[in-house]
This record gives C-alpha cells, structure tokens and sequence, in this order.
C-alpha cells in the first residue's frame, strides 16, 4: 500500500466515520492511538486509509493483511500508536514495557444484564470443584458465567479458584462479552477470608509462559498420569488418616502417625518438622496398590516388541516367558531381567516394551551417573539438607506403589571396581521383601516392583547383584540383519520423521551394504540411524534447493556422504 499524506490535504477534522473505521482495525490489531497523538494528523492518517479502502472496493476487493500491517507498521514508526496493554498499568507494573502479553482474549465472560463494566473487572473465580465461575468482588458477589476460554489457561484459572486468590481482569466489552486480554494479582485486604493473594510477578511469569507455548496433547504416555498431589499440609494428611488409614500398608500407617506427632509436637525443632512434613507428603501421595496382575495377552505382547525390534526371536521368547508366568501366578516374578550384549543391540527399547506390557508405570536411571550410594538410600535427616534417595523419588514421582525400575548401565556402577557399592545398594530392593530410605526412616513394600536393568560386560557385575537377575544375553545383530534394519526400520522411521515420501529418497541395495560395511567395527544399529538421518537430510537439501522430485543413492553415493 502506498501511502502519501500530502495528496490527501482535503480531509477535513469532520472525516469522524474514517477515523472510526481506523481506530476499529488498530483495536483488532491490539493497538490504540496515543493520548499525546497529534489529533489532525490522525484524522489524516484515517483519511488515507479511507482512501485506500474505497479505492480497493472500486476495483471489487480488499486490503490485504499484509497491506494492513504495513499501514499500522507505518503509524507505528510514526510515533502516533501503543500497544493496548500500555495504557493499563495494572498489567505492566513500572512500566515494564518489554514484557507486555500481547492482547488476545485469554477468556471471555458472558455480562449479567444489568452489569455495567469498564476495562478492568475485579473478583476471584470460584472453586473449580463446583464449577468454573468469576465472581464479582462487589456488594452482590455477582456470578459472572465463562464464555469461553484459551484452554491453555484452563489449570491456572482452576488454581487461582482452588486458592480463592483475588485478581484483576483486564480488558474491553463488545455488547454483553467481556474480552479479558490480561490478568493481574489485586492488592487488597482478604475479604471474610473468601479471598486471598499472590504475587503479581508470579502471575504475570505464568501468564508470558503460558501465553508463548503451545497447548499439549493430553495423551497418556507410558508413565501414565501423575496423581493431583492432594495432601500437601498437615489438616489434609490427619483427615486423611482418619478416614482412608486403612487402606495404607500397616507399618506405613504406624509411620504415618509418628511424624504427624513430630509435626505437632512443640518442643520439635523447625528442621525435624520440615522433614517430617515433606516425608508424609511423599510417601501419602502414592497410591498403594493391589499387586495382583491380571492377565496379558500373549500375542498382543508379542506385537509390542515386534513393533519395538527386528528379529531377536530368543530374547523375544524369554520375555513371553516371563508374561505366561505372571499370568499363572497373578504376580511379578521374583527375578528380574538382566538385559547383557553390546551398544546399540536395543535393550533399553525392550525394558521400555516391557513396561507398556505390564500396564504400569516405569521409572529410569542409569547406575553411570550414580556417584554416591546415599543417591540411592537417601540421607539421614539429621541434616539440613537432607533428602531422599532416588527409588523413594520413583515412588512419588510416578505416584504408584507397581512400577518397573528400568536401570541402565549397571555394569557402569561407581564404586570398588567389582561392581561398585552403589549397584550392591539395590540388593534389598531386588529381593522384594521392602526397601529402606535413610530419609523416609520407614521400609517401603516392593512386591509391585519389577526390575529391568541392562549392562554391556557382566563381568564387572557382583555375584551376589548378579544371583538376583535372570539374565537374558543379546547378541550383536548380522551384516544380513543390519542390511534388514536399515530399510525396513532405520530409512522408513527417518523420512515418516521428515515428511518425506519413499520415492523421494532410493538408496540402492549396493549401497545398503556399503553403509553396512563402513560401520562393521561397530556393534548394534546406531551408526545405521545416523547414517539414514545423513542421507535423507541430504536428499531433502537437493529436492527444496534442486527442484529434484527423487535423490538416488548408490554405493559410490553413500561412500562419498560417509566419508
């Protein structure tokens, strides 16, 4: 759009409709016209838009968004525009200009006839459990129904209710909605106790974080959802006691009420109060579940680590083994599974697959980065800083008592050089007859535990850690094998990754075994998903950059690429 203020001198100030349609297009946009403006250059400016507007409806079309932009792009520069969100400085405390939210309606509030409403609204959603409302914080506490809402700020209004916590929404009315296009903490006196307060540079932190990220598919992944950690001050946990104390393990019970007493003892020091609190928290959060299994198909089983794994048809086998006996019996066997072979051969994968089979959740470490066996036990609370151990963390991060421990390395075990006396700490832990924190001070039951680890040399392995896994060995895959993997799993799982078709990517079985080849001092498949990740993204440089519609490689291609 071409913009020329000196051809447009015969506007006059009473050019109201014009300046009014712009102003319309700057709100839409976010933007208002600056209170300092020079108002007969506005008016001109609005003139020129008028102009290009009718001068676009004569030739039977409309201004384009780009052409738009540009002409508020223009003002912009001009000086003569701000940001909405600039003139409500309940949003920008100290003027913070560059951390301003930009302006589109976060929810929206359906006006009670009657209501009269200017930019700013105050009050406090209600309770979530009764139902999501906006309740006015005026002589009538007026119930305000939600339009509709960015479902991304979904949990944080059900916080701000949960916490009665009373805000500020800003925005602008159009007829009877209410378009809040910000939020921010009031600073009042809490109200008969309906009402509290937070912080106002926490919530407008929330708030820019919430506002730059996408929203997450809500999809369960193979952890499975994490418990709503509902018992998190003293009155919860003792109500909870009283009224579900039977359904926790005994000993856990008997624990439960011994650090309730150290939380409401006088006497007891800050620290041992603390401690005692963040352990209840920990250990009431989890849910204590049955450990009977019920049964696992078979077959569905098998199509799991078939999905997961080409061929490994022995190692397959030991793990359908594994699932028949825990169809039988209803429980976890008493071993574990050792998964022994080279780098790269899929053992993490197949503990993984194990773990969508068994329909539990799965925690993961790996034993290398194990520096210190108190990582494992945790620490005693005679210290400030004390914390539990990394299974007690399991326990609460998962929030399920039945869970697989997937640990990996643990030949790379820290320690005497026999396998470190940070792996011989798990013993009591493979043994499934309870496990003891430092921290917790309390044995925690693990007959729901099911341990899978993997290692590369069972030599650096103890006896006694040794004596409690069944080890299954994983050998190194074939020429034959890799030649398989990499154009029926490797090639097709990188272009699905990359958007790319088959066709547009032919690598030529000549040169399937020269990538074979060129990796032969190599054990397992990773160094065949590097090289299928190089040739593709090599392919789709030539096709965006070369106008191609296929890249084929040969041998002679392949080696050039690897070298």
């Amino acid at each position: 759009m071409s913009l020329n203020v000196e051809k447009n001198n015969s506007h006059k100030p009473e050019d109201k409709p014009a300046t009014k349609d712009l102003l319309k297009v700057l709100m839409d946009s976010g933007y208002v016209v600056r209170t300092d403006a020079d108002e007969n250059i506005v008016r001109e400016m609005a003139g020129v838009w008028n102009d290009a507007v009718k001068e676009k409806e004569k030739e039977g079309g409309n201004i384009s968004d780009a052409e738009t932009d540009e002409f508020i792009g223009t003002l912009d520069v001009m000086g003569l525009l701000e940001r909405e969100e600039e003139t409500l400085p309940e949003l920008i405390p100290g003027n913070d200009l560059e951390n301003a939210v930009d302006p589109k309606s976060i929810i929206i509030l359906k006006v009670p006839d009657g209501m009269v409403l200017s930019r700013k609204l105050k009050g406090a959603f209600t309770n979530p459990d009764r139902g999501l409302f906006f309740e006015a914080d005026d002589r009538n506490s007026t119930r305000i129904m939600i339009e509709s809402m960015d479902l991304r700020f979904a949990e944080l209004f059900s916080w701000l209710g949960k916490h009665h916590v009373l805000i500020n929404l800003i925005g602008r009315v159009n007829r009877d909605l209410f378009f809040v296009s910000g939020i921010s903490a009031a600073k009042a006196e809490v109200i008969d106790g309906s009402f509290g307060e937070t912080d106002d540079d926490f919530l407008r932190c929330t708030i820019s974080h919430i506002k730059s990220s996408v929203l997450q598919k809500n999809e369960e992944d193979k952890k499975g959802p994490l418990p709503e950690p509902m018992l998190n001050d003293i009155t919860s946990i003792r109500n909870y006691l009283d009224c579900a104390g039977v359904t926790l393990p005994s000993n856990i019970r008997l624990w439960a009420a011994r650090n309730v007493n150290i939380c409401e003892t006088d006497g007891i020091s800050e620290q041992e109060k603390q401690h005692a609190m963040r352990a209840l928290t920990l250990m009431l959060n989890v849910y204590w579940k049955s450990t009977y299994f019920s049964p696992i198909d078979p077959e569905k089983a098998r199509r799991i680590l078939d999905e997961e794994l080409y061929g490994l048809s022995d190692v397959k086998q030991r793990v359908i083994e594994t699932i028949i006996q825990i169809n039988r019996t209803h429980t976890l066997p008493s071993y574990g599974l050792l998964l022994v072979g080279p780098a790269g051969t899929g053992k993490s994968r197949i503990a993984y697959a194990v773990a969508e089979i068994l329909k539990i959740p799965f925690t993961v470490f790996d034993m290398s980065t194990v520096r210190d066996p108190e990582a494992l036990t945790g620490t005693s609370r005679i210290y400030s800083n004390a914390r539990p151990g990394r299974i007690m963390e399991a326990f609460a991060e998962t929030g399920s008592s039945n869970l697989v421990f997937v640990i990996n390395e643990l030949d790379k075990a820290s320690g005497d050089g026999k396998s470190g006396a940070s792996a011989d700490t798990l013993l009591t832990l493979l043994d499934n007859l309870g496990y003891t924190d430092n921290y917790m001070e309390c044995q925690i039951p693990t007959n729901g535990v099911y341990t899978i680890a993997t290692a590369n040399d069972i030599e650096h392995i103890s006896k006694p850690l040794l004596s409690r896994f069944s080890v299954i060995r994983i050998p190194d895959y074939t020429p034959k094998e890799k030649e398989i993997i990499f154009t029926e799993f490797s090639l097709p799982k990188t272009l699905r990754r990359l958007g790319m078709k088959k066709e547009e990517c032919v690598v030529t079985d000549d040169a399937v075994k020269k990538i074979v080849s060129h990796f032969s001092d190599s054990t397992g498949c990773r160094d065949l998903e590097q090289a299928a990740e190089h040739i593709a993204g090599n392919a789709l440089y030539q096709i965006e950059t070369g106008g191609l519609s296929t890249v084929r490689y040969d041998a002679k291609a392949v080696a050039s690429l690897l070298l």
